[in-house]
């Protein structure tokens, strides 16, 4: 028995030699394992990672601080005026070197002396700006630099330089530049204002400029930009909150090219946030500079024409009456080759001054909020909701031609067909419907080109609606007509955008999609233009397509970009964004038409084409009579396309045909309808008979 046990004895011990020596092993492999890792990381972080972390490490202790940028300015067409520009002012900035904030756990046992010190500072600004300030403006108090500069951070980081005074005078200027020592953390920076022409000169369409922090709260494209700064290396693009952007108009449309680069500040800064030196300034780099194909001249006197037409229809009676509410006029004069758009009145308008800072005061607003929108291009109500039409009313007769067109086209009727005009005409069940020519007028046998002269209502519906109805009463769809008639608007620009180079414009109110009435219905009132609302802009670029027999212009605002130094930048082509190819006796028929009496245009030295239209709409439980006109000249080889709006105004012939004469008068002084600018001429002749003896 014992010697079974030594021999048990001798197995175990064995065992727990071979467990101990396998454990130790285990514990030297995984040691070298652990170590390998290490290594290994260690190797990736000094070889791989480092200079990434390095670059980290750099950012963490600098800041870029921006500087403004300085915004390009906007001209006429001419390149002398401008309409918008940017003028330097002289701004001073601090930049907090200390920590004085309220409840800082280190700065508590400092506190007599750092408070004090800052005061102190705040006191001797103010006797300086006192001493050295425009003596006409109220000076700065030190508690009101004392909150400016904003020592509890509730506005600004630590690093964040805090405006202190702008517009300082040359004698300010002058003094801190050369005690600046005096002043640790004062800077005199260059800034802009922004100024608008005095003369109101296409306000709505140059538009007006705000806060970046204000701007990007509504803008999706501000939005956007913030989101796409965050991961941009280049620290001149990134906006600032108290930069003014383009909110509206040219300043939105062209932001990025007026807007240049901001400068930019490198700042080493502290554990604790605050600034611990300058290292280097970027200077900002100027915007570009936008040259419209507004013309001044032109535009003016667009903008008169319309105020002198609305104070005209309020005190002289049209067909024995007045038109006291005739509140608003809109127009666009636009060349027919180039796209070109001259004039751009949208009345009354204000003074694009009142948004200089980037902000406005509640009064002012409440002055202008039913004008400052441009209501040629958008939808815009008067302000007294329910009362009056708003800017995009329907198009009454100027619609026939295009409604001439379709029949045309559509095999309707022939340029020789012969209709007999019996002052009316009838449609639906049983003939329940009826609409009448304006003043129950019977026009008797007449052509398509008289049908437009005459403006005859009764063979738009006989002609057009009716028989376009009837043509597609078999298909699937009972509503096809509707959508052959949808189709021909939007090739000639209406329900679609124009493609003009302003933000926010209205494709137009589609009357003829309503499922409400019979097709039969729509198409009849919308063949004499009772069933579609659109812009003046939208009207213009359809008054076009008539001129050039097909193309549809693409409207633009601008002609070039240039930079600071007069290097052009960016040109605008004239751009055909579709094509309508009918054959030419249907262009012919329908231009011959365009030839309705106008009396405003007595003596106008051109053969012109035009369409008077009177759109009457419910407004506020009452029949609202809208002045439509459109024209262009001459009527061969057309230059100038116009299209005049007068809401309230009455017959368009009254109260928009006289808005378009005096733009076809300036149009041909500064330029000519014929290539000869007569301001030119009037000025050779006058020279020639000084000379005279």
């Amino acid at each position: 028995m014992r010697k079974i046990d030594n021999e048990q004895g001798t197995d175990n011990g064995t065992s727990d030699r071979k467990r101990f020596s396998f454990r130790i092993n285990l514990f030297f492999f995984s040691s070298f394992i652990i170590f390998t890792v290490i290594i290994v990381r260690l190797a990736i972080l000094q070889f791989v990672e480092g200079p990434q972390l390095k670059q980290q490490e750099a950012s963490n202790v600098t800041k870029n601080v921006p500087l403004t940028p300085i915004r390009g300015t906007i001209y006429d067409s001419t390149g002398q005026n401008r309409l918008a520009y940017s003028t330097p002012v002289q701004s001073l900035y601090i930049t907090l070197s200390k920590n004085y904030s309220d409840g800082m756990e280190e700065k508590r046992d400092n506190d007599k002396k750092l408070l004090p010190e800052l005061e102190n500072m705040t006191q001797k600004l103010a006797n300086r700006f006192a001493q050295y300030g425009n003596k006409d403006e109220p000076q700065m108090t030190a508690e009101q630099i004392m909150d400016a500069m904003d020592r509890n951070y509730q506005r600004f980081s630590g690093f964040t330089p805090r405006l202190i005074k702008t517009n300082l005078t040359p004698d300010e200027v002058a003094y801190f530049m050369e005690h600046k020592s005096e002043f640790p953390g004062v800077d005199v920076v260059e800034e802009t204002v922004r100024h608008y022409d005095p003369d109101t000169v296409a306000v709505q369409a140059v538009g007006y400029i705000k806060s970046y922090k204000s701007a990007r709260e509504t803008l999706a494209k501000y939005k956007n930009i913030q989101k796409s700064m965050s991961a941009e290396n280049d620290p001149g693009l990134i906006y600032m909150d108290n930069e003014s952007v383009g909110f509206d108009g040219l300043e939105y449309q062209y932001q990025e090219q007026l807007r240049g680069k901001n400068g930019y500040k490198t700042v080493p800064i502290d554990p604790r946030n605050m600034p611990e030196g300058v290292d280097s300034v970027t200077p900002p780099q100027k915007g570009d500079n936008v040259y419209s194909t507004i013309n001044k001249e032109i535009q003016v006197k667009t903008e008169n024409a319309i105020m002198d037409q609305l104070r005209w229809l309020h005190t002289h009676a049209v067909s024995g009456r007045t038109h006291p509410y005739a509140k608003t006029g809109f127009a666009v004069a636009m060349e027919v080759d180039t796209g070109n758009v001259v004039a751009m009145a949208s009345m009354p308008d204000y003074d694009a001054n009142y948004w200089q800072t980037g902000t406005i005061s509640k009064d002012k607003y409440e002055e202008i909020k039913h004008v400052y929108q441009n209501a040629t291009i958008k939808n815009v109500g008067s302000g007294q909701s329910g009362q009056h039409p708003d800017s995009t009313v329907l198009l009454g007769s100027t619609i026939k031609p295009l409604s001439v067109l379709i029949g045309l086209e559509e095999g309707l009727f022939t340029t020789n067909t012969y209709y007999q005009d019996t002052g009316a005409a009838y449609f639906g069940r049983n003939n329940s419907s009826r609409v009448r020519n304006s003043s129950g007028h019977v026009y008797g046998s007449m052509d398509p080109a008289t049908a437009i002269r005459h403006s005859s209502n009764a063979f738009m519906v006989d002609m057009v609606g009716k028989r376009l109805y009837n043509k597609y009463i078999n298909n699937a769809t009972e509503a096809q007509g509707i959508n052959v008639w949808d189709r021909y608007m939007k090739e000639f620009g209406l329900g679609v955008s124009t493609g003009v180079d302003l933000p926010g414009e209205f494709k137009g109110l589609l009357e003829y999609t309503d499922k409400g009435e019979s097709a039969l219905s729509r198409l009849a009132y919308a063949s004499f233009g009772q069933q579609g609302k659109y812009t003046p802009m939208q009207l213009a670029q359809y008054t076009t397509m008539i001129a050039t027999k097909g193309k549809r212009m693409e409207p633009h605002l601008v002609s070039q970009i240039k930079d600071t130094n007069g290097n052009v930048v960016q040109t605008f082509k004239p751009k055909v964004l579709n094509e309508v190819k009918f054959p030419d006796a249907y262009w012919n028929e329908v231009i011959r038409g365009m030839a309705t009496d106008v009396s405003a245009f007595k003596g106008f030295p051109y053969d012109f084409a035009r369409k008077t239209g009177t759109s009457q709409q419910s407004v506020g439980r009452e029949l609202k009579d809208n002045g439509v006109f459109i024209a262009f000249a001459p009527r061969q080889n057309p230059k100038l396309a116009v299209a005049v709006v007068i809401p309230e105004g009455g017959f368009g012939a009254w109260s928009a045909g006289p808005v378009a004469r005096k733009i076809f008068d300036a149009y041909d002084e500064v330029y000519g309808l014929d290539g000869v600018p007569k301001k030119k001429d009037a000025a050779t002749a006058d020279s020639n008979a000084a000379k005279q003896p």
